[in-house]
């Protein structure tokens, strides 16, 4: 699809904000249970929507008078599904307790160890934890699981989580919504490599998927 093609064909969405923000939720819930969908790949391409709305000159809305994606409703819409979508892993993590950190089915689809390591920083640096796994996509669901298992108390998890997501999340949709010719100044440049770089992301999620899945079964055999 040629450059131009793909930037008016993508600029449609920013014309219909109630099937972004719906897309935004079902992502950002997917992203938090460990499902190979990068949370800041989501979060710069819902901006870029924000900020092709407001370049109405270049990509004009379908019709007069369309409703277009809200830089601050999509910055809030963000945040709120972010937050809560931790926080029911949290909970998860609080009602199940010790049959999680047992449960063969979760740990088929955990990387090796991963609840073990997040048990072991939460106990040693506590509620502080929560707002680092904010920041590590890899430990990120294990880890919020484990703040819940390990009882940390939901006030301390509202706070430092609820902060972390407050400070990166709407910045980053605002950011980008403001100055988003910058990010289509390096596409239009680096189109070929961005493109190349997406697909070794998602190659890579996949094939390790298929080797953590060809280990455990390999060792499941051997027991």
């Amino acid at each position: 699809m040629p450059e131009a093609s793909f930037l008016e064909w993508f600029s449609t969405y920013a014309y219909q904000p109630n099937l972004v923000y719906a897309a935004i939720i079902f992502m950002m819930f997917a992203s938090s249970f460990g499902l190979p969908i990068p949370e800041e790949a989501t979060l710069v391409s819902v901006g870029l929507l924000a900020f092709l709305a407001t370049q109405t000159d270049t990509y004009p809305p379908p019709y007069p008078d369309a409703q277009s994606v809200n830089k601050y409703t999509l910055a809030a819409v963000c945040f709120v599904a972010v937050f809560l979508s931790d926080l029911v892993v949290y909970t998860i993590g609080r009602v199940g307790g010790y049959r999680i950190k047992t449960s063969r089915r979760l740990n088929r689809l955990l990387p090796p160890g991963a609840m073990l390591k997040a048990e072991a920083w939460v106990m040693k640096h506590g509620a502080l934890m929560a707002g680092v796994f904010r920041f590590t996509p890899g430990l990120r669901f294990p880890g919020h699981m484990t703040c819940g298992m390990l009882g940390l108390p939901l006030w301390k998890f509202i706070l430092v989580d609820g902060t972390a997501a407050l400070i990166s999340v709407p910045t980053q949709i605002l950011l980008i919504a403001y100055h988003g010719e910058i990010i289509l100044y390096y596409l239009k440049r680096f189109r070929e490599a961005v493109f190349v770089l997406l697909f070794l992301v998602v190659a890579y999620f996949i094939f390790k998927r298929i080797w953590l899945w060809r280990q455990r079964k390999s060792r499941v055999q051997n027991v």
